[in-house]
């Protein structure tokens, strides 16, 4: 296991400031649900949802650079209040660990690539129906998946054996599939996969170095 403590408490203000503009802006969606017209989920949807049609030229942008931003967009808008507090308990929690062992500036690399790999998960391996991808699940999967990557790094440091994480990632990986079929197919499991691809990958780059004693 990754050791948490320290003699000093890292700043979480970026952690924090990331997961209230989530919040923020399902509150704004939430309040046109309720008839009070401050930000259509409509137009937000259309706008900065992930339309995977988009990728490969299938459909019109709305706007030229689309196709681009919505590889980030489509992290910070989310389908319901429940699905935003799920994401922000997962961000908040590994996220401490994240920021704890490389700082704030790559936390905020770490979460802006994953959404991105989350992204492309979609497009690869998505369902070719125009429908929009929202949340910021591939992102989250993304810091798992380098908090993972870093305890694997750390058991075999020290000779011990890693089958714990591949558990972990099993079950998980067995969850996703009852929630892909229990919520009727609607589950972005491409993205999770993506983002946790990207984390695993990134978290051996994004570690700071141990500064001398």
């Amino acid at each position: 296991m990754i050791n948490m403590q320290s003699s000093v408490t890292p700043p979480m203000r970026a952690l924090w400031t990331l997961t209230l503009v989530l919040f923020a802006i399902e509150a704004l969606l939430q309040l046109n649900d309720i008839g009070l017209s401050v930000l259509s989920r409509r137009i937000a949807y259309t706008y900065g949802a992930f339309w995977r049609p988009l990728v490969f030229a299938e459909v019109e942008p709305v706007f030229a650079l689309q196709p681009f931003t919505m590889f980030i967009s489509h992290a910070f808008l989310h389908g319901s209040i429940l699905h935003v507090v799920m994401n922000a308990v997962i961000l908040l929690s590994v996220g401490r660990l994240i920021v704890t062992i490389c700082g704030e500036a790559r936390m905020l690399a770490l979460f802006v690539l994953s959404a991105i790999a989350g992204g492309a998960g979609f497009a690869l391996f998505g369902p070719q129906e125009l429908v929009p991808m929202v949340g910021a699940s591939g992102a989250v999967f993304g810091f798992m998946g380098a908090w993972k990557r870093w305890e694997v790094i750390a058991l075999r440091s020290t000779g011990r054996s890693t089958a714990p994480v591949w558990k972990f990632i099993a079950s998980l990986t067995v969850l996703n599939v009852a929630l892909h079929f229990g919520l009727g197919g609607t589950l972005a499991w491409q993205a999770h996969l993506g983002g946790a691809l990207a984390g695993w990958v990134l978290a051996p780059l994004l570690r700071a170095p141990r500064r001398p004693a």
